[in-house]
């Protein structure tokens, strides 16, 4: 017997309507199944001529990932609104196709429809996510020229868009003109300038926000927790954690994953931990976070954990979840299993880029395995970039091998300006075979290209103050106590075993200034800062922009143990949590 049509009882508009509620429903319950079933509903019942029913449609397939399905709905439409345009330029905005999106605006343009506040900030949104300032620009003029200037949504839209294109002064001066703001607009403001490192405007606007009586959302939050994140600031992070719990955006997944991302870069991992578990609902970002966290901090298997766990939960991994398994793998030693999880991330239909590349031949790299390294790099798809070759010299570095390493330079050099580091890093293997004329000349190099060494800096938080520290400084306000702390630690260190390696200072000079250099590092003086002004029960977190050298390394054990303190040390790769000797890095670093 041939099923009833549940719509076969009601009028034509009460039917069409129903189908509309019908479709907001399975579109907020994400329910493809049952969408599928009313789509086909639809047809066999002549609805799919009414221009309403195909914006839901491709709204359907938009909130389920599903773009080319809403292309196929759009390119089945008799006739075309400019809701049915607005929509499709929507459905490939909010899934990452903004070539597809813009094109499709412009075919708009073209066909006489004139855009609305619902298309502009969609394709303000594309232009945003190409990083094209440029092509927002031309945006931005049909903007003024069709009238909606003045328009809060499309202002907002077009704040946002030039502050993720890093053009901060478009970007202002639109929001400084705004008739009226919203929270899209605050919020891209406060982000644009956090993406740039300027905390203290990106707090002065929060301020600001809140004293014109803004209600601020998840996205705001998100956005002070990033750059307190970035520039390790605890205790004000911990500050706009309060704000969260107090507005009820602490189990938001955005914010969540801006807190674990927080309490990580601060060296708390296990803070991390609990607000991770604390969250209900979890998306891919605040999985990722959680694992790059635990990739960070020498929590390896934790990492694989997670994986395994959120591929039961049915999430999708993207490049993000592979950066992280491969980075937990190389910083371990692990390479069987970084080779598998580079395979495995083929079989979920992601192409490698540069920076998996780079993360494998880091891992070969570290663990001996050069002549396998090089293979990979020789044998990559894309031209090798700066990155994968400083992974490489790292490798090399490590393992002596001065040869490679210069054959690695010659190729950087190739390719046009390259960083500091990568140039420091010749120069030191050089230095490091006693090749010292070959490192002047790298040095030399340096200065005829205009590239300056990045200066060694330790920082540590004191309630909302940063200390900040470099080798050998003196200018601190208690230095001399300072000073005075590391001789009385050197003297405990050495009867406790503690011998000084010098051969990371690739000067020539003598084997006494050696030492004097090496014992002021600015990590040093920064954990000696910590023991004189920190009570004993409070672990010690300490910030480095520079990879920490195998002395230091060494004498942090020490002082971890003659101390009895634990000590975090985060450098510009990975954390170290030093307690009573030992290191979390298993000294493989």
């Amino acid at each position: 017997m041939k099923p009833a049509n549940p719509f076969s009882q009601q009028s034509f508009r009460q039917n069409y309507r129903a189908v509309c509620d019908h479709f907001l429903v399975l579109t907020r319950s994400r329910s493809l199944r049952k969408g599928l079933q009313l789509h086909a509903l639809v047809i066999k019942s002549s609805f799919q001529t009414i221009p309403l029913i195909y914006h839901h449609l491709i709204n359907f397939y938009s909130k389920l990932q599903l773009p080319l399905s809403s292309l196929a709905v759009f390119d089945e439409a008799p006739a075309k609104s400019s809701t049915t345009w607005s929509s499709i330029i929507s459905a490939f905005a909010q899934n990452e196709l903004p070539l597809m999106a813009l094109e499709h605006f412009r075919l708009m343009c073209c066909s006489g429809r004139r855009p609305d506040d619902h298309v502009y900030p969609s394709a303000m949104k594309a232009c945003g996510i190409l990083s094209r300032g440029d092509l927002g620009q031309g945006v931005h003029s049909h903007v003024v020229k069709c009238g909606f200037g003045g328009d809060v949504f499309v202002g907002s839209a077009l704040v946002d868009m030039y502050a993720k294109c890093g053009v901060i002064g478009d970007a202002r001066k639109v929001f400084d003109e705004m008739p009226e703001r919203n929270v899209v607009s605050w919020t891209g403001m406060i982000y644009g300038y956090a993406q740039l490192g300027d905390d203290a405007e990106a707090f002065a606007l929060f301020k600001d926000a809140l004293w014109e009586g803004l209600d601020v959302n998840d996205f705001t939050f998100t956005s002070l927790l990033r750059v307190c994140a970035n520039s390790t600031l605890f205790e004000m992070g911990k500050q706009i954690q309060g704000l969260c719990l107090k507005t009820g955006y602490d189990l938001s997944r955005f914010v969540g994953s801006s807190l674990v991302s927080l309490y990580s870069k601060c060296g708390s991992i296990e803070g991390a931990n609990v607000i991770f578990s604390e969250v209900p609902f979890r998306n891919l970002g605040m999985w990722n976070s959680m694992m790059i966290a635990c990739a960070q901090h020498a929590h390896t298997s934790k990492t694989f954990d997670l994986f395994r766990e959120m591929e039961r939960d049915g999430i999708k991994p993207n490049f993000i979840t592979f950066l992280s398994l491969l980075y937990a793998c190389s910083h371990s030693g692990l390479v069987e299993e970084g080779k598998y999880y580079f395979e495995l991330m083929k079989g979920y239909g992601i192409e490698p880029g540069d920076q998996h590349y780079a993360m494998l031949v880091d891992l070969l790299g570290r663990s001996g395995a050069l002549a396998d390294a090089l293979d990979v790099i020789k044998n990559m798809p894309v031209r090798p970039t700066e990155t994968v070759w400083g992974a490489f010299m790292t490798g090399c570095r490590l393992h002596g091998n001065t040869e490679l390493a210069a054959y690695a330079a010659d190729r950087v050099f190739e390719l046009g300006a390259a960083s500091p580091g990568l140039h420091v890093m010749l120069s030191n293997a050089y230095a490091a075979a006693g090749r010292y004329d070959d490192a002047a000349k790298a040095r030399k190099l340096m200065r005829d290209r205009g590239v300056r060494k990045e200066a060694g800096l330790s920082w540590v938080e004191e309630g909302n103050k940063v200390h900040k520290f470099t080798s050998g400084d003196r200018s601190h306000p208690k230095a001399n106590k300072i000073y005075l702390k590391l001789d009385e630690l050197g003297e405990q260190m050495e009867r406790a075993g503690y011998v000084a390696d010098t051969t990371c200072v690739l000067k020539e000079v003598g084997s006494e200034e050696k030492n004097r250099s090496i014992r002021y590092h600015s990590e040093r003086l920064a954990i000696a800062f910590a023991l004189i002004s920190f009570p004993p029960e409070r672990p010690i977190c300490i910030m480095k922009n520079l990879r920490i050298c195998g002395d230091c390394h060494t004498a942090i054990k020490f002082i971890s143990k003659c101390a009895s303190r634990v000590i975090v040390v985060r450098d510009n790769n990975r954390f170290h949590r030093f307690e009573d000797g030992k290191c979390s890095c298993g000294d493989y670093w």
